[in-house]
C-alpha cells in the first residue's frame, strides 16, 4: 500500500508556526521510514506494551525563544501518515528534571505513535541534560528564573499551541481530541496544564505527579537530614528489615495475605500499629558488605520512622507527609527503579556507613536553595537551618513551580477531565501528596459540581515510583479516560495485574479514590477479578457500604 501523505514532510509546508510572544527560530521536517521500536508499559504509565512496527512518521522540530528572555525552546512532533492517524493528538511528559526530549519520553511516544496518534515533547529550552546543573544557574548565587518558568509551566502551553499548528498543517484538521500522559515529572506537568492552560487538553493522564515541589524535596532530603543528625548512617540492611517486618506485620489487613499493604487506609492503620522501635537488637542475616549477622539499631528504627511519618520542623511540626510503610527506602529492591532511596547509605567493609542523598533532591538543596555550583554534598545543616531551606523553597519558587493550585474550575468548565493514580509503594514521592491533591480540588469544588465529575484519583497497592514493585503499571486508565472524555463513561473501577508472594499475576482491580478494593471472602480466589469490588469504610471481613463519588 502507498504511503498517503497529507502533506509533504518538508519545512515549507508547515510554515512558521505564529504563536503570539514567541518568535520561531528554525522549523526542520523529515520523513522517518521503517522504524522499529518496543514500547514498554512501564514507560507508558497508564497503557499497555506496544510494539511500533515498519512505521513511516514526519518527524518536525521546532525551535524557538520568547523574545527577551535569551532562551531555546524546542518542541518534537512525530506525525504518522494520514491512513495511520486516529485523528487524536498525545502529549507525553518528562521524568526526573527532564521536561521531555529524553528516552522515557521517546519511548512514551513510540507507543503513542503505534496506537495512531500524533505525539508531542519538549525540552522546555534546557537542552539534554537530566541534571539542572547546566541551566538552574545564571551565575554563582543567582537563579535563571526563565527556565525554571519554563519547565514549570510556560513550555507546556507553547508545545500545545504550537503542536496543534503543525497537525493542522499537515493533516489540513486539527485533533479531534487532545490528551496528556506522563508520570512523576510529567504528571506535574499533566496538572500544571489543567490549572494554568484548561483548554490545552481534553484528557490529562497523570501518574504520582511531582507537585508541592519544595515540599516534595523538602522531604525527599529529609532521612538525610535525620541520619546527619543523629550522627549515624543505619546499614541498608536494617531498614530492608523494618520495611520487611512492617509488610508482613501489615499485609493482612485487607484479608488478604498477597505481600503488599493493601489500601491507604490499610497504611493508616499500619502506621498506627507497628512500632520499627521495637525491632531495635534484632538480628539481620546476609548484609552483604559483613559476613556476619547485623544487629537492627535504634537510628535504624529512627530513620524509617522519620521517614514514613513525614519531615517535621524543629518545633515539631508537620512540613510534609513521608513514604508508606512498605515503600523501597534504600534503592535496594526493583520498585527503586534505579534511583538512590531517600535513605540511602553506602558501607565498607568494616561496617563504616555514609549518607547517599537521593539524586533528584540534592540538586534542589545546592543550586536552588543555595545557589553554589560548588556545593556538591549535603552539608551538615542544623534542623533549624533546614527548616529555612524548606521555608525559602516555598518563598521563592512555589508560585513558578510548586503546581498545588486546587481550582480547577476552568478545566472542569472547559469539559477536560483528569485521571490520576499513586503507588502506594512510591519510593519517592508521598502517594498522601496526591490523595491531598484531590481532597484540595474536592474543596475547591462549586455549583453542585462533585470533584468525581471530572477527576477521578486511583491508589494502586504495591507500585512503586511510576512503575516496578510488585504492581504492574494500571494499563487500563488511558483508555478509560478516551472514554470518559469521548463518552462521557467515567470509570467506575480499572483492572490490574498484582504480582503477589509466589510471582504469579493475580487480576485485581483499582478504584476511585475515596473508594478501596475489597475482597469478598466467600468467593474463595483473591487473583479472580470478580471476586473484588470497590467500597468505602473502615470494617475488615466484613463488606463495607457503597457510596458515590
Amino acid at each position: 500500500m502507498a504511503t498517503l501523505l497529507s502533506t509533504p514532510c518538508v519545512p515549507t509546508s508547515f510554515g512558521i508556526p505564529s504563536v503570539f510572544g514567541l518568535q520561531i527560530l528554525s522549523v526542520s521536517a523529515s520523513m522517518v521510514a521503517n522504524y522499529n521500536a518496543s514500547a514498554p508499559a512501564a514507560y507508558r504509565f497508564t497503557q499497555p506494551s506496544t510494539q511500533l512496527q515498519s512505521a513511516t512518521f514526519c518527524n518536525i522540530t521546532v525551535s524557538y525563544t520568547h523574545p527577551g528572555q535569551d532562551d531555546n525552546v524546542i518542541v518534537e512532533a512525530w506525525l504518522p501518515t494520514a491512513e495511520n492517524w486516529n485523528h487524536r493528538l498525545q502529549a507525553v511528559g518528562g521524568g526526573g528534571w527532564a521536561a521531555g526530549r529524553f528516552f522515557l519520553s521517546y519511548r512514551a511516544m513510540e507507543g503513542a505513535l503505534a496506537d495512531g496518534y500524533a505525539t508531542l515533547t519538549t525540552d522546555a529550552g534546557l537542552g539534554s541534560s537530566r541534571d539542572p546543573a547546566p541551566w538552574a544557574l545564571v551565575s554563582p548565587g543567582n537563579v535563571d528564573l526563565y527556565n525554571l518558568q519554563n519547565l514549570g509551566s510556560a513550555s507546556l502551553n507553547d508545545e500545545a499551541r504550537i503542536g496543534k499548528q503543525l497537525i493542522q498543517s499537515f493533516y489540513g484538521k486539527g485533533p479531534d481530541y487532545s490528551y496528556w500522559n506522563g508520570c512523576s515529572q510529567g504528571g506535574r506537568q499533566g496538572l500544571m496544564l489543567a490549572q494554568r492552560y484548561p483548554t490545552a487538553y481534553d484528557g490529562i493522564a497523570v501518574g504520582a505527579p511531582a507537585i508541592y515541589w519544595p515540599q516534595l524535596f523538602g522531604s525527599v532530603i529529609w532521612p538525610q537530614q535525620v541520619m546527619n543528625m543523629l550522627g549515624a548512617y543505619p546499614h541498608s540492611c536494617e531498614m530492608d528489615a523494618i520495611t520487611a517486618a512492617a509488610v508482613s506485620a501489615c499485609d493482612g489487613l485487607d484479608g488478604v495475605v498477597d505481600g503488599v499493604i493493601g489500601s491507604g487506609r490499610d497504611v493508616e492503620a499500619c502506621l498506627a500499629a507497628f512500632d520499627p522501635f521495637a525491632l531495635v537488637g534484632t538480628s539481620v542475616a546476609n548484609c552483604s558488605s559483613s559476613p556476619a549477622a547485623w544487629n537492627i539499631s535504634h537510628a535504624a528504627a529512627a530513620v524509617v520512622n522519620a521517614t514514613w511519618r513525614g519531615a517535621v520542623t524543629a518545633e515539631g511540626r508537620h512540613i510534609w507527609h513521608g513514604l508508606n510503610p512498605g515503600a523501597d527506602l534504600t534503592g535496594a529492591s526493583p520498585s527503586s527503579n534505579g534511583q538512590s532511596g531517600v535513605a540511602a547509605t553506602n558501607c565498607s567493609s568494616n561496617g563504616t556507613c555514609v549518607g547517599v542523598p537521593n539524586e533528584l533532591g540534592l540538586p534542589w538543596l545546592n543550586l536552588f536553595i543555595n545557589k553554589d555550583p560548588s556545593q556538591t554534598g549535603f552539608g551538615n545543616l542544623t534542623h533549624s537551618q533546614f527548616d529555612n531551606r524548606v521555608k525559602a523553597g516555598l518563598r521563592e519558587f512555589g508560585s513558578i513551580i510548586g503546581t498545588d493550585d486546587a481550582d480547577l474550575s476552568a478545566f472542569q468548565k472547559a469539559g477536560g477531565k483528569i485521571i490520576s493514580f499513586h503507588g502506594l509503594m512510591d519510593n519517592v514521592i508521598p502517594p498522601k501528596s496526591t490523595e491531598e491533591y484531590y481532597k484540595a480540588v474536592a474543596d475547591n469544588t462549586a455549583d453542585g459540581t462533585q470533584v468525581g465529575d471530572f477527576f477521578r484519583h486511583f491508589e494502586v497497592p504495591g507500585l512503586g515510583h511510576c512503575f516496578g514493585g510488585m504492581s504492574d503499571p494500571p494499563t487500563s486508565l488511558f483508555t478509560q479516560l478516551r472514554a470518559w472524555v469521548e463518552n462521557g463513561t467515567a470509570p467506575e473501577r480499572s483492572s490490574v495485574v498484582l504480582n503477589g508472594v509466589g510471582g504469579t499475576g493475580e487480576n485485581r482491580i483499582l478504584c476511585p479514590y475515596p473508594r478501596f478494593a475489597w475482597f469478598d471472602p466467600t468467593c474463595g480466589d483473591s487473583a479472580v477479578e470478580e471476586c473484588w469490588s470497590c467500597c468505602v469504610g473502615d470494617s475488615h471481613g466484613v463488606k463495607p457500604p457503597e457510596t458515590e463519588l
